[in-house]
C-alpha cells in the first residue's frame, strides 16, 4: 500500500484502543513446542487484532525444527504473538504467545518478566517436546495450567496417564480445549486465573 502524498499515518483501530477505565492489567504467556497451537490460541480469545510475527518458514529450518504432526505448515512466530482481553472495565489481561523453535527460547526471558502464569499447549501427537518446556517453568518458578488442544488425528489419553507422562503435581490443573474456538480458549484462561487465585490464597497468612 502506498501512503505517499498522504497525510494520514494509519493506526490502531478504534476498537483495538485500550479502554480508557483501565487502570491495571495482568500477564499471561501461553507457551509450548513447536506448532502446537499458540498463535491460533491468542488469535482466537484475543478481543483486538492480534499481534503477530509470524515468518514464512525456509530451508534454514530444516534438520533444526522439528515439525513432526506439522508438516504442512508454513510460517512460524519469530518472536512473540500479542492480544488483550479485558477482564472488567478496570481490568486488562495482556496475553503473549512464545515462539516454539527452541532457537528462539532465549526471548523468553523478556517475555516471562512480570508474567503472573502460564497456559502450556500440548499436542499429544508430540508429547515430548513438552517436558523442556515445562521443565523451564518450574525452573522459574512460575505458575502453569496444561491445556491439552484437539487435533483431529491426536491420540486421546486419560488425564491421569497425562498426568504421569508429564510428571505433573496433583494440584496442576490439566484441560481439554479446542485453540480454534473462542469460549474453549476463553476456559483455559479462566482455569488459569482459578488456580492462581488458590495459590493465593494457600500462601495468604490466617
Amino acid at each position: 500500500m502506498d501512503f505517499k502524498g498522504s497525510d494520514t499515518i494509519p493506526g490502531p483501530r478504534t476498537e483495538d484502543h485500550l479502554p480508557h477505565t483501565a487502570q491495571a492489567a495482568v500477564k499471561i504467556v501461553i507457551v509450548g513446542g513447536f506448532g502446537v497451537g499458540k498463535t491460533t490460541m491468542v488469535g482466537s480469545v484475543s478481543e483486538i487484532r492480534p499481534l503477530t510475527t509470524e515468518e514464512t518458514m525456509t530451508q534454514a529450518g530444516v534438520g533444526v525444527d522439528d515439525n513432526y504432526g506439522s508438516e504442512t505448515k508454513t510460517a512460524t512466530t519469530v518472536a512473540m504473538d500479542f492480544g488483550r482481553i479485558s477482564i472488567t472495565d478496570q481490568l486488562v489481561l495482556y496475553l503473549f504467545g512464545t515462539p516454539g523453535q527452541e532457537r528462539f527460547w532465549f526471548l523468553w526471558n523478556g517475555l516471562f518478566e512480570g508474567a503472573l502464569g502460564a497456559v502450556v499447549l500440548i499436542d499429544t501427537r508430540r508429547l515430548e517436546v513438552s517436558f523442556d518446556v515445562i521443565g523451564r517453568l518450574e525452573e522459574r518458578g512460575v505458575p502453569f495450567v496444561v491445556a491439552v488442544n484437539s487435533f483431529p488425528d491426536a491420540p486421546r489419553y486419560p488425564i491421569s496417564d497425562l498426568r504421569t507422562a508429564l510428571d505433573l503435581a496433583e494440584e496442576i490443573p490439566i484441560i481439554d480445549c479446542d485453540a480454534r474456538r473462542r469460549a474453549s480458549s476463553r476456559d483455559v484462561l479462566m482455569t488459569l486465573l482459578r488456580f492462581l487465585h488458590s495459590l493465593a490464597r494457600a500462601k495468604a497468612p490466617t
